[in-house]
């Protein structure tokens, strides 16, 4: 099996301070997929560049304490591969790819953070903007060899993705042309909700971020935001997932899940 995580860490120096490093140890992952590192070049050497004993590729945001993905890994990639040559996002860090070449297989694991929304309706829009751009990618990408992306995307597809999607129908994250391009990138392009596609009547227990307003973690309203989006070969191994939340390294919860892929 190979074993792979998702998590958006909100701060790396945050999330290492409660505990991650040893939930890494004792969990074991061949991979993690991190994102929202918030950290410069400068603040990860000498501390960062590697976690529990995975090695970290990362796609850092020239701004400071933004964005920002990593991808730690205990097998040693073919080919990194930072941003995804968009002259709007790539500043932004928002993608790394570590690719896995052999002479019989193509194959990449991506860690990806979408932009929000839900500050104002300039983000929305430079929202919209990135998924035109990254849907065209995707599908090229997908022309060219299996892939795993994983990450936030801040979108919750169907209405068991959150507690309250009633009261979200108008917000950022379940609007409908997000959700709409969430069905289109599935549906058009052949990738696979791998979560779904291994539960796929979980509500409650699917969650994967929850506000930090209102007691929402305690009360457990949360949105389903995470993913495993997988090319169909890749996705057809995937035998199991789980959400851990036995300690909160940040504001969302690590999604692990095993595939049959051996290097």
């Amino acid at each position: 099996m190979f074993k792979l995580t998702s998590l958006n860490l909100n701060g790396i120096r945050s999330a290492t301070t409660k505990g991650l490093e040893a939930w890494l140890a004792k969990s074991k992952p061949d991979c993690i997929c991190v994102q929202e590192v918030k950290a410069q070049a400068t603040d990860l050497q000498g501390r960062f560049e590697e976690l529990a004993g995975l090695k970290g590729h990362f796609h850092l945001a020239q701004k400071k304490s933004y964005s920002g993905v990593g991808l730690y890994t205990r097998h040693e990639p073919s080919e990194v591969r930072v941003g995804y040559g968009s002259s709007e996002f790539d500043a932004e860090g928002r993608y790394v790819e570590l690719r896995f070449d052999t002479t019989s297989a193509k194959r990449s694991i991506i860690s990806a953070y979408f932009p929000s929304g839900t500050s104002g309706e300039e983000r929305q829009q430079a929202k919209y903007r990135f998924l035109a751009e990254f849907y065209a990618h995707l599908a090229q990408l997908k022309g060219e060899r299996e892939f795993i992306l994983c990450g936030d995307v801040n979108i919750a597809h169907h209405e068991i993705d959150l507690k309250n999607w009633k009261g979200n129908r108008k917000n950022s994250g379940f609007l409908p042309d997000e959700r709409a391009w969430m069905t289109t990138l599935l549906d058009q392009v052949g990738l696979v909700d791998v979560y779904r596609q291994l539960q796929p009547t979980s509500t409650d227990e699917a969650y994967t971020w929850w506000s930090n307003r209102g007691q929402a973690y305690a009360k457990n309203v949360g949105w389903r935001i995470d993913y495993h989006l997988a090319t169909e070969g890749l996705a057809h191994g995937a035998k199991a997932a789980s959400i851990y939340k036995g300690e909160k390294f940040s504001d969302h919860a690590p999604l692990t899940i095993d595939y049959a892929w051996s290097f």
